[in-house]
């Protein structure tokens, strides 16, 4: 017999086989306690965070009522994740993170990004003029810059206050069902000839300079506003899901339907007569294609840092003048207000921030990203979009950033 042969049949016999199998049953309980000790060790250090968080968002819970999605990012990695309560009242489809949400106003964040897109296509100035983008707009367009309509200092009449003076003087009504379109904004700002103040001078949040954005981006690129955004952002970052609505047009995936608490009950509250307009707030989108969003603001992957700078700078007024929030806003008269190009750019308890609100028919939604010192570290965003409107997600994300940020 062979010697390997040999060594074969040694291995064999019943007492070389007991050993065999003891110094097997010892490697497979070194294994299984190497796998333990990684799970364990894997186990997310944020636990007792995570409990505290819960508990911001448990009472949205109820599965028949309108809720909830949250997201909680720190340094990049996705802590916090959560949907709660329903859809929609009639299917009772639960809120995840692939569910869309109307943004609301947090749109004008992906408005202003096709604008600085078409300022780096070298298709547009930010020191371009209405008039120099639409001939046929009135003189009083020549003083409005694309910059004054971006930070909000341009002086437009609120195209709100337009349409109710349209419909008392005879004109055009419109419903839920017959809603303003884009061009029907700039036909009312066309019938003007002036603005509420000088351009520059003053801060006034606008949307009606937002939905001209929308606009501008349409003509100035040859495409619709929708598929500018789809084509240079959202397919570029694989935001499959998110889109600029247009009825009749596309549809929304696992989509949202907005609501009103009323008595004792909700009531859906979906649409108006205004929400048709994109630029100031037409977008849909979910917590799972806004962190590629937030993702892609942190490796500047759609434009440098130097040219997203101009998104991220306070406007300035003429005269130094300090930007305030004017009566009858959301905020108290005389606050002071600090915003670049679709960001708000205020400081939270000392921290650098960008942020924005969204709140439209059955709808409130809100954006934050803590920027975090210069080598990028302590960057905390948080996003809460809700299809409720008795919510406030600005309170909502106040608190979660209050665990993780210290006074400064």
């Amino acid at each position: 017999m062979r010697h390997g042969d040999r060594f074969v049949n040694d291995m064999l016999r019943p007492g070389r086989t007991k050993i065999l199998r003891i110094a097997q049953i010892g490697a497979v309980a070194v294994i299984a306690t190497m796998v333990c000790f990684h799970v364990r060790q894997a186990r997310p250090v944020e636990d007792p965070m995570i409990a505290k968080l819960e508990a911001i968002f448990a009472p949205f819970g109820d599965a028949r009522s309108p809720g909830v999605a949250v997201l909680v990012k720190r340094d990049g990695r996705v802590i916090f994740e959560r949907g709660y309560g329903a859809r929609d009242l009639q299917s009772f489809a639960a809120i995840d993170p692939q569910t869309n949400f109307r943004l609301a106003s947090c749109t004008k964040q992906f408005t202003a990004m096709a604008i600085l897109l078409l300022v780096h296509d070298g298709k547009l100035r930010y020191e371009e003029n209405l008039t120099e983008v639409f001939p046929e707009f009135p003189a009083y367009g020549k003083s409005i810059s694309i910059r004054n309509l971006l930070n909000h200092t341009s002086g437009l009449q609120d195209y709100e206050t337009l349409m109710d003076q349209e419909e008392r003087g005879g004109g055009r009504h419109w419903t839920e069902e017959y809603q303003i379109q884009d061009a029907e904004v700039l036909a009312l700002l066309e019938k003007q000839n002036a603005t509420i103040f000088p351009p520059g001078t003053k801060w006034a949040y606008s949307n009606s300079g937002y939905v001209l954005l929308g606009t501008i981006v349409a003509k100035v690129s040859g495409k619709t506003f929708g598929n500018f955004l789809h084509e240079r952002i959202f397919a570029p970052l694989k935001m499959d899901h998110t889109v600029a609505y247009e009825k009749g047009k596309n549809e929304v995936a696992d989509r949202a339907f907005g609501h009103t608490k009323e008595g004792g009950g909700w009531k859906q509250t979906d649409q108006s007569s205004t929400s048709a307009t994109l630029g100031d707030g037409g977008v849909y989108s979910s917590l799972g294609d806004l962190t590629k969003w937030d993702e892609a603001l942190t490796r500047h992957a759609l434009l440098s840092e130097s040219e997203m700078e101009p998104a991220l700078t306070p406007g300035k007024l003429a005269g130094d003048a300090r930007p305030e929030w004017p009566t009858d806003s959301d905020r108290p008269a005389g606050t002071p207000v600090s915003y670049g190009f679709g960001w708000f750019l205020d400081p939270y308890r000392g921290h650098p921030r960008m942020w924005h609100y969204g709140d439209t028919m059955g709808f409130h939604t809100y954006i934050e990203r803590f920027t975090g010192d210069a080598s990028g570290r302590d960057r905390l965003t948080i996003i809460t979009l809700c299809n409720r409107t008795d919510v406030d997600p600005e309170e909502l994300a106040a608190k979660v950033a209050d665990l993780y940020l210290e006074s400064r």
